[in-house]
């Protein structure tokens, strides 16, 4: 049980980041990685964290203990958008990578 839970809560997590990564490669938007701002490389990163987010769930069986599991997702997902939300992986939300007109300040 406990093992499905933190194995579903890495699904969350690598599910949630890729979000962010894959929407901003298919729409040929930078957005700040490690190894790269670029849409190619964020499409790539999105699809390499659902990658891992499918394998990983595979491994889990959220299908014998459904509740631990969906916690473990749900608990996850929640601390990915939290911090997306806060400081970020690059500190300030408020970066120069806002793309729609109200994010803009100036």
């Amino acid at each position: 049980m406990i093992v499905s839970a933190l194995l579903m809560f890495v699904v969350g997590l690598f599910g949630a980041n890729g979000v962010p990564h894959f929407v901003r490669g298919i729409t040929k938007s930078s957005y700040p990685m490690i190894f790269s701002n670029r849409p190619v490389a964020n499409l790539l990163a999105g699809w390499g964290s659902f990658l891992v987010a499918g394998l990983v769930w595979m491994t889990a069986r959220p299908d014998s203990h459904p509740f631990s599991a969906f916690i473990g997702c749900a608990v996850g997902v929640l601390l990915a958008g939290l911090f997306r939300a806060g400081p970020g992986a690059f500190g300030d939300s408020r970066s120069d990578h806002a793309t729609t007109p109200h994010d803009r300040r100036g």
